[in-house]
């Protein structure tokens, strides 16, 4: 099955760069291009892309709000989000509209082609070190909705939900909790139900502004 891409990104050069490292894949292919939020939201619409590869700064409407519209659609696309910068309040403004995640623009193409297949299986896409950094950096407010959706989880799915956001893997977690792989991706799949998230990212987003985990608040190894 090949993944079907829309890149949204005003820089007519980048977007061609971007197009041609992905177009290279047997698996991937570039099925829309917009230099704006409004239009790339206009053709996810259209063209009902799995992925989107979006740029957050752009004229007429930026990515944020391109992302939570484009998330509104009776069925939405994983968004990947570009970032100039590895701490860009942007991209996490982004992240909490509903994005899989970000990448920066500088990766190095196998990481560009990475990120979209981890995006498509439904992975986050660099959410646990770097969205952590973003959440210590802003420090958001706790939100009582949030606390309400962690409290749904047992004591157990609150651990690995703190293994997840400390940047852990399922293997990682495994190995610090003592249990098997198959059972952190069960208590994932649990997590992510209860919370009403689509992946990793947003389920950590919603453990800081739950207040289960703190800014700044390291995991001792």
């Amino acid at each position: 099955m090949t993944v079907r891409v829309v890149l949204v990104e005003d820089q007519v050069l980048v977007r061609a760069g971007f197009r041609m490292v992905i177009d290279a894949q047997s698996d991937l292919a570039v099925v829309g291009e917009a230099g704006d939020g409004l239009d790339g939201v206009r053709q996810v619409r259209e063209l009902q892309p799995d992925v989107v590869v979006m740029d957050v700064r752009m004229p007429v409407l930026d990515g944020i709000e391109a992302t939570r519209r484009m998330l509104s659609l009776p069925e939405p696309p994983r968004v990947l989000v570009l970032t100039t910068f590895d701490l860009d309040e942007y991209a996490l403004a982004a992240v909490r509209a509903g994005a899989s995640g970000f990448l920066l623009k500088d990766a190095v193409p196998e990481d560009m082609i990475a990120a979209v297949r981890a995006v498509h299986r439904g992975d986050a896409v660099l959410a646990a070190s770097t969205t952590r950094r973003l959440l210590d950096r802003l420090a958001p407010p706790v939100d009582v909705g949030a606390v309400r959706l962690v409290e749904t989880l047992t004591e157990r799915e609150r651990e690995v939900l703190g293994e997840i956001a400390g940047g852990y893997s399922n293997a990682e977690i495994a190995g610090r909790l003592v249990v098997s792989e198959g059972t952190v991706k069960t208590h994932v799949s649990n997590i992510l139900a209860k919370l009403g998230v689509r992946d990793r990212v947003q389920a950590v987003v919603t453990a800081y502004e739950s207040g289960l985990v703190r800014p700044g608040e390291r995991r001792v190894e």
